[in-house]
């Protein structure tokens, strides 16, 4: 009996424990550890931070849609992985203290850390709201009515979102809560008493960590996809602040640098910055007890898989098979890492370095689609890794597509959606013969109420998939 421990059970980890514990969980061990006894479904927390959706509607219990699967499920943190010996040492939340699993495959897929410790001042114990977590949504939404009470006394606000760190990634979730606050802030009759603010790493609007995306006109000509974006900003009265790295807050104010190297600052009154996001934070230790995460994991945490790493950046715009196709480590075969957690190859986006050597540059997106499409491969190839013992499904990110759903308000009647459709993800310019790099007959960008409605269909559908519910595995991730 093969015993395969997956960590984290966010898009990527949750949907390979339900592959997994569908085809061989009756015959084989899965266990999941979670830190938390409940699923999250991370793009409602945009809705969550306006109190626009309710919080106990965007999660669920883990354990009986686990049980459901024949999956194991411990809540605890992993404080150790020993890959030399095959197992991991945790904190169990159930009973206390350090308990260890072996396994014979083991799936890290433990999303993002949010770094907020990288930018002094910044996150929900300081002075700055997040989204980015369950709790944290819920203080944003606390912190976000208040100014919304201030306001409809009478007080101009000032409300600064985006990304607070000069590599930060998760540009969509910035841009799509700041267009939900607008639309809320109309909705109850006060928008003229804000002052919004979209300050981002990002070298223009609508890059997005993906380097922008390029559509096909009806005339049939390229035109920048970020124009739409820029325009629907344009229309909402939504100031641009475009190339900044954000270096500091403080109760009042944001400081930053920008792409010329020039310092400066942005004052608020409500901020939601999304922070750098680092990969694991436990350490691998060999049989001697040596820390060996360097060979597991680059500088950010996040563990190599089966791609090209050391690339310039030159190099790797013309290398789509530099990026990992099966997600397995180089060093220890039996370990995976799916989601966020795998360490691309370097950016999606031209990086960008100021004169003062501020790097400034978008990190590459693996939420959502990405991370659940990565779950799926994983979990097939672990399956076929017990069955058969070689691996037969690949999917790297240059093959991927993508779709986007940035709402401008929950309603179906009053809301709107861009919805934005990028193949594949990294640009191929080997297989497509174009400035992009992807095929421009599939990547679209569409504004209009019907995006309202697909971004809810997609909530909907997700949620029945996250639960297990009947025909789960033929909606896709």
């Amino acid at each position: 009996m093969a015993k395969v421990i997956i960590i984290g059970a966010g898009f990527a980890g949750h949907t390979a424990a339900m592959y997994l514990g569908d085809a061989i969980g009756r015959d084989h061990e899965i266990t999941v550890v979670h830190k938390f006894d409940y699923f999250g479904f991370v793009p409602s927390w945009v809705w969550l931070g306006i109190d626009a959706v309710k919080p106990e509607h965007t999660v669920f219990k883990l354990k009986p849609i686990y049980d459901k699967f024949n999956v194991n499920f411990v809540q605890g943190t992993v404080t150790a992985v020993y890959p030399d010996e095959n197992y991991i040492v945790l904190d169990q939340a159930d009973n206390g203290g350090l308990a260890s699993l072996e396994y014979d495959h083991l799936i890290i897929a433990t999303g993002a850390h949010m770094n907020y410790d990288a930018t002094p001042g910044l996150g929900p114990k300081k002075h700055t709201q997040s989204i980015c977590h369950f709790d944290s949504a819920i203080q944003a939404r606390d912190a976000y009515l208040q100014s919304v009470e201030r306001m409809k006394r009478g007080e101009r606000q000032k409300l600064v979102i985006g990304t607070g760190h000069p590599l930060a990634a998760c540009q969509g979730a910035a841009f799509e809560y700041i267009t939900n606050i607008h639309h809320d802030l109309s909705q109850r009759g006060i928008r003229e008493k804000a002052d919004l603010v979209y300050l981002t790493n990002e070298p223009e609007i609508g890059d997005f960590g993906v380097g922008g995306i390029n559509v096909v006109t009806k005339g049939g000509r390229i035109a920048r996809g970020g124009d739409l974006i820029e325009d629907a900003m344009d229309e909402f009265g939504i100031e641009k602040a475009i190339r900044k790295g954000v270096k500091e807050v403080d109760a009042n104010k944001v400081y930053w640098e920008d792409f010329e190297g020039n310092y400066g600052e942005t004052e608020y009154d409500f901020a939601m910055l999304i922070p750098q996001s680092r990969g694991v934070t436990f350490p691998f230790y060999d049989r001697e007890g040596k820390d060996i995460s360097s060979k597991v994991c680059n500088p950010g945490g996040f563990v190599f898989a089966d791609g090209i790493y050391g690339l310039k950046y030159d190099e790797l715009v013309g290398n789509a098979n530099a990026w990992p196709a099966q997600y397995y480590n180089p060093t220890y075969k039996n370990i995976f890492s799916a989601g966020i957690a795998f360490a691309p190859p370097g950016p999606i986006s031209v990086p960008h370095t100021t004169k003062n050597g501020t790097a400034i540059t978008p990190g590459a997106p693996r939420t959502g689609m990405i991370s659940g499409v990565i779950g799926r491969v994983v979990a097939f190839n672990v399956i076929d890794m017990i069955k058969t013992g070689r691996m037969t499904h690949r999917e790297r990110m240059s093959e991927m597509l993508a779709v986007c759903i940035a709402s401008n308000g929950k309603s179906l009647w009053s809301g709107s959606a861009i919805v934005m459709i990028i193949y594949p993800i990294v640009p191929d310019h080997t297989r497509y013969d174009n400035k992009e790099g992807r095929d421009m007959f599939v990547t679209r960008v569409e504004r209009g109420i019907s995006g309202a409605w697909l971004k809810q269909m997609v909530e909907t559908t997700f949620m029945h998939k996250f639960m297990g519910r009947f025909g789960w595995q033929f909606i896709p991730e």
